[in-house]
């Protein structure tokens, strides 16, 4: 209960203690206050938010409206800080409301934190509407109202307000150029970047490093990375800061090599680094290509007692993939749970991701599961997975559990759905969610969403259908349209279409090995073996070469690989003996090489024996002959499994009782008793 603690006395004490950050004596002294005036209110309520308790300190506001006591704007003021600081967008508008009830809406250093206040909260036109209430507007709430745009992407209208503030005679400031620069990166407007560059020399701020790193960032997003160095060595002190910048600057521009010369420099010239600056090199190596540089920069951080962020597992988790390391995926893993990270949607989703991709298609769907506040973005991650492993059903059914969320999907979320579609041979499901596309959510399907419609088609069966698909196009048939037929073709042996649909691939993508392999494959399966010929003739005469099939497996920490009739591998006497084995046993099973996966027209032993040495075989018998105990094996190939390979990784996954997961270039294959998740369609 309160007591009779003379008002000047407390207000004295309670701002003693909230300067000193001790809000709890702070809130008890106020509880002892009969009637606290509106100076001890505001100091407590800015105390809370200053400490980052903004909704304790709408509490107290609230607490004081119960109370009946008409607030001045300076409480209004710091309450408005405190909303701004929650992102309460409800709580926001109805500060609103009472600076309009008593009266204080037009003041302008009151007006200007509601601007604010509603541009923290991504409401634009709440934004708009306390500034346009403003009888005199400054350059506050001129900076305001654009970082309002900004702030809900809309980075073109943030740039309208800076030229509408110019015509009302308002001059920007350090903090005006710094909010609207990065929209000038994210439009790569570089004529709108350099008018504001020669703003900021004539107004002689340029010494400024906030705005000198928003200008390195603006000319590199350009893609003028010789005007951001200039900008940078014009800088009269370096920062950690402005580094960082710089640096990413280069990997931006995909010149890896002097991106990490910069980082050498830092490290020689003594420049204290900080975890940006960590994030930087290992997010860059990420983007270009340099993935097990990425990993080694990330062991070099550890070393040197830098503690990876939410930031920095994101970066590295795809490296998990790309390098088919789930042994490493699930090191990560454990750091993300062991530093309280896993509620970082950001990261826990590129874990679904990384699981998905590796082939643990059950950790992906676990780790989905213990979301509690999804995003368009993991949705589509989780439904992508499903698809890549073959359950079109269950993308189906993720699909429609996302829009009994609440979640609006987006393109790639159709993508993800027709994708699983095609895959599982769902042509009414896979035609209904394309025309609700436009129906019912207002996307327009692009290519993509065509060629995978045309997929769809082609896996069924229906290649005329979805040839005229391709005809009635709106746009132009890409070759992901006109392969996805010829695909089809191949499985329903449509010799016909398959040369229309490679005659138009030849002239879209003339050096694409794939499809001349593909249509030669189908002319040799038809026996037309005079065509098949003149097919590889005409690669030969175009100087394309197919790529050569790799397959590799990763048993303990080493990746092994494997070509076709590998014989370089440690255990090969085994492999090839154990495959002897093998056929031996598929043979009494039911097993018979199918020898029209071989193109030469050569007599039918000589066939079989070469169908036997193919790479994705090697390296499965490789991982069974290396299980150790485990139950399944993860196989990888950088081109489409070979018909005859899939066939025998079924009866071998029976016959040895073991899971085999295979990821081809298209897809994933889970092999297991006999039978393979793609319903043998690949």
């Amino acid at each position: 209960m309160p007591t009779n603690l003379p008002t000047h006395l407390g207000f004295k004490l309670i701002k003693t203690y909230s300067d000193a950050c001790d809000l709890k004596r702070a809130r008890q002294l106020f509880d002892k206050i009969y009637e606290p005036d509106l100076r001890t209110w505001t100091v407590l309520i800015s105390a809370f938010t200053k400490n980052g308790l903004p909704k304790e300190s709408i509490k107290l506001y609230t607490l004081l409206k119960k109370r009946e006591i008409k607030p001045d704007k300076f409480v209004l003021l710091a309450v408005a800080k405190a909303c701004a600081a929650s992102g309460d967008i409800l709580k926001a508008k109805v500060i609103h409301i009472d600076a309009i009830r008593y009266g204080f809406h037009s003041d302008m250093l009151l007006g200007n934190a509601l601007v604010d206040m509603y541009a923290k909260c991504k409401c634009v036109e709440g934004a708009r509407r306390a500034f346009d209430e403003l009888l005199v507007k400054d350059v506050i709430s001129w900076t305001s109202l654009a970082s309002s745009y900004l702030n809900i992407g809309l980075p073109r209208q943030g740039l309208g307000i800076l030229c509408e503030m110019g015509l009302e005679g308002v001059k920007p400031n350090s903090m005006t150029v710094s909010t609207v620069l990065p929209a000038c990166s994210e439009l790569k407007d570089l004529l709108a970047g350099r008018a504001i560059h020669g703003f900021v020399v004539r107004s002689g701020i340029g010494d400024n490093v906030f705005i000198c790193s928003a200008l390195v960032c603006m000319y590199a997003s350009c893609l003028s990375i010789k005007q951001a160095q200039l900008v940078f060595d014009n800088l009269s002190h370096h920062d950690v800061v402005s580094w960082n910048v710089i640096l990413t600057a280069y990997f931006t521009n995909k010149q890896s090599e002097k991106g990490l010369a910069l980082f050498y420099q830092m490290r020689n010239e003594g420049i204290q680094l900080n975890v940006a600056t960590w994030n930087a090199i290992i997010g860059g190596c990420m983007q270009n290509g340099r993935t097990e540089h990425a990993c080694e920069i990330l062991r070099k951080m550890q070393d040197e007692g830098f503690k990876p962020n939410q930031i920095t597992v994101t970066s590295v988790l795809p490296a998990c993939t790309i390098l088919e390391s789930l042994r490493m995926g699930k090191e990560v893993h454990c750091y993300i749970f062991r530093h309280w990270l896993i509620e970082d949607l950001t990261t826990t989703t590129a874990l679904v991701d990384m699981y998905a991709k590796s082939g643990d298609l059950d950790l992906s769907r676990r780790i989905f599961n213990m979301i509690t506040r999804k995003d368009t973005v993991s949705w589509n991650t989780m439904i992508i997975a499903n698809s890549i492993h073959g359950n079109g059903e269950e993308a189906f059914f993720l699909f429609n559990k996302m829009l009994q969320s609440g979640v609006k999907p987006n393109s790639v979320t159709f993508s993800g759905v027709l994708s699983g579609c095609s895959h599982s041979r769902l042509v009414e499901k896979g035609l209904f969610i394309f025309d609700s596309m436009r129906r019912d959510h207002s996307i327009e399907p692009d290519t993509d969403h065509h060629s995978s419609m045309v997929d769809v088609l082609s896996r069924a069966g229906r290649l005329e259908e979805a040839y005229e698909f391709i005809r009635r196009m709106p746009m132009e048939p890409t070759a992901g349209a006109w392969g996805a037929l010829l695909g089809g073709c191949r499985v329903y042996k449509n010799v016909q279409l398959a040369k229309v649909a490679a005659k138009r691939l030849f002239e879209i993508e003339p050096d694409n090995p794939g499809n001349y392999v593909l249509l030669s494959n189908i002319l040799g399966t038809a026996k037309m073996w005079n065509e098949a010929s003149e097919t590889r003739k005409l690669m030969r005469e175009r100087g394309i070469t197919k790529k050569p099939g790799c397959s590799w497996v990763q048993v303990g920490n080493r990746v092994h690989n494997f070509v076709v009739g590998d014989k370089t591998n440690k255990q090969s006497d085994e492999i090839y003996e154990f495959l002897n084995d093998m056929g031996k046993k598929m043979s009494l099973a039911g097993y018979k090489p199918n020898t029209d996966f071989v193109l030469q027209d050569v007599d039918q032993e000589e066939k079989a024996n070469s169908l036997c040495n193919h790479s994705e075989k090697l390296a499965v018998a490789f991982g069974i002959l290396n299980l150790n105990g485990q139950s399944s094996i993860r196989v990888f190939k950088n081109l489409r499994i070979c018909g005859d390979c899939h066939n025998a990784i079924k009866y071998m996954a029976k016959i040895v009782g073991v899971h085999i997961i295979v990821r081809d270039s298209f897809r994933f294959h889970h092999f297991k008793d006999g039978c393979c998740s793609c319903n043998d369609f690949w």
